[in-house]
């Protein structure tokens, strides 16, 4: 059960709405809580508020090493495009085994202009000294290059305790016909992890 409420709570692919218009994902720091609101200081300075309702999963997020991506591991990648077609990893993420089925591929993401979201298999490691990976997306092999300053995180099963102030979120959003925010995943930095993605 534990493991279909993390699949569920991280869907297709992590907490971007991939395709879903007016998709948000909103990055910052729970200021107050009020029952299933949460007031939440955006890193770019703006004060957002979203319910949370008590039956929706949480995810909590956890650090991880560039060590615990092995051959035949799903991983995903924000990441930037490099002129020689390879790419380079703002954060990674470590997909655990109950998210094998995570929707695979290369996507267009918000965490900085021109990144990508790549989830795919990992065909191999080339060493810890160049730190590239090898992803195998459908017919194609991407390299990424994991420098040593870019985040490595995986998941776990989280709770609503979690949701606290001070706590790190990344909440992914829709709006509704009326333009209402529509909180369709949450996921919190564990021990006050500041989520990379």
């Amino acid at each position: 059960m534990r493991n279909v409420l993390l699949s569920s709570a991280i869907g297709a692919s992590l907490l971007l709405i991939a395709g879903a218009a007016a998709a948000q994902n909103i990055r910052g720091t729970i200021a107050t809580v009020d029952g299933d609101t949460l007031a939440i200081d955006e890193r770019g300075g703006d004060k957002v508020s979203v319910v949370v309702p008590a039956a929706m999963p949480v995810t909590a997020i956890v650090p991880a090493k560039l060590t615990d991506i092995k051959p035949g591991s799903i991983i995903g990648s924000a990441a930037m495009p490099q002129p020689d077609g390879s790419f380079k990893a703002l954060e990674v993420q470590i997909f655990p085994e109950s998210l094998r089925s995570v929707r695979q591929g290369q996507f267009p993401y918000d965490l900085k202009p021109q990144s990508a979201m790549i989830n795919a298999g990992v065909g191999d490691v080339v060493g810890t000294a160049d730190r590239t990976v090898t992803m195998k997306l459908q017919d194609k092999e991407i390299k990424l290059l994991v420098p040593a300053d870019a985040p490595i995180i995986t998941y776990e099963p989280g709770d609503h305790a979690m949701l606290k102030p001070g706590a790190h979120v990344i909440v992914a959003t829709t709006k509704d016909d009326q333009g209402a925010t529509k909180v369709q995943r949450i996921a919190v930095g564990k021990d006050g992890l500041v989520p990379p993605m």
